[in-house]
């Protein structure tokens, strides 16, 4: 069982650093959208079945799963296995980055974003980084 609930964690983590990479690129297009316009209605659309369909159900078990994998069924000593500390917290990292996008796409379906495509275009670089770090940090294994 331990390693069907594994699989599935890493499937959810898939899920969810794809929207969280997709997310931002959606974004960068809706910005330069006019207001009102058919294709902004269409992106609305877009982030919103992203966020909800994929990117949250995902997050959820990719937290639910790996709280309990790490916790439920001790593969981790949390006194010695400080390279699972620092990736708990580039997750929640991620986390944060995922509520920030939860932010920008409510902004975007009232009109009201003040982003740039510029800003969007950096943005985009984060879940990337931190997503690396935490492979790293899993499979290397340093500290």
């Amino acid at each position: 069982m331990y390693l069907f609930l594994k699989a599935i964690h890493i499937i959810a983590i898939i899920s969810w650093m794809a929207g969280l990479l997709y997310l931002p690129r959606l974004f960068i297009y809706h910005v330069s959208a006019k207001k009102g316009s058919d294709k902004s209605e269409t992106f609305k659309l877009m982030e919103t079945r992203l966020m909800r369909v994929i990117m949250n159900p995902a997050m959820i078990v990719s937290w639910l799963l790996g709280l309990y994998l790490a916790f439920g069924v001790p593969v981790v000593d949390m006194k010695t296995d400080m390279w699972f500390h620092i990736k708990l917290l580039l997750v929640l990292g991620l986390t944060a980055v995922h509520m920030m996008m939860a932010g920008f796409r409510k902004k975007f379906e009232n009109d009201a974003n003040e982003k740039s495509e510029k800003y969007f275009r950096i943005f985009n670089e984060v879940p990337t980084v931190l997503m690396i770090l935490i492979v790293l940090l899993v499979v290397m294994k340093p500290f």
